[in-house]
């Protein structure tokens, strides 16, 4: 009997350090692991007046947003695990405005449905409205830019 409790002694305090987050035989732990893959639209630095989104996946909604004037929307999408990833290949990403959250009705306005890595467009945009992504299998981000009135 008192060797059994040596033995699950010994097996206990060898599996304390794996489980506090502690490594052993080299391997790395969580604090040392890379930062997770951001596209390069969320990580400049946002400007007056802009919204920015990101998400991981979809469906997803974001706001609402109190928009009024021109805006240039433009998306971006990464594949962190193939940088070199073809979106030409892949499911179209598709996003839009909605007037309620995951609610596609008559005022809906499309903003992008493209099987691509980015997207730009411009457009007049007058009211309240949820930023809805319907599809997308990859890390994302949206901005929204006011174009300046001149």
């Amino acid at each position: 009997m008192r060797r059994l409790a040596a033995v699950l002694l010994l097996v206990a305090m060898a599996a304390a350090p794996a489980a506090c987050g502690g490594s052993a035989g080299g391997a790395t732990s969580a604090g040392t692991a890379p930062p997770k893959a951001q596209p390069a639209l969320a990580r400049a630095p946002r400007r007056p007046g802009e919204i920015l989104v990101r998400g991981d996946a979809s469906p997803a909604s974001h706001g609402p947003f109190a928009l009024r004037g021109r805006y240039v929307v433009r998306f971006e999408q990464v594949a962190p695990e193939d940088p070199e990833l073809d979106f030409a290949t892949q499911t179209a990403f598709v996003a839009s405005l909605d007037r309620r959250a995951e609610v596609q009705d008559g005022d809906s306005v499309r903003l992008f449905r493209a099987a691509a890595r980015t997207g730009r467009r411009q457009l007049s945009l007058h009211g309240r409205y949820f930023l809805d992504v319907s599809f997308g299998d990859f890390p994302y981000a949206i901005r929204l830019t006011p174009v300046a009135r001149g």
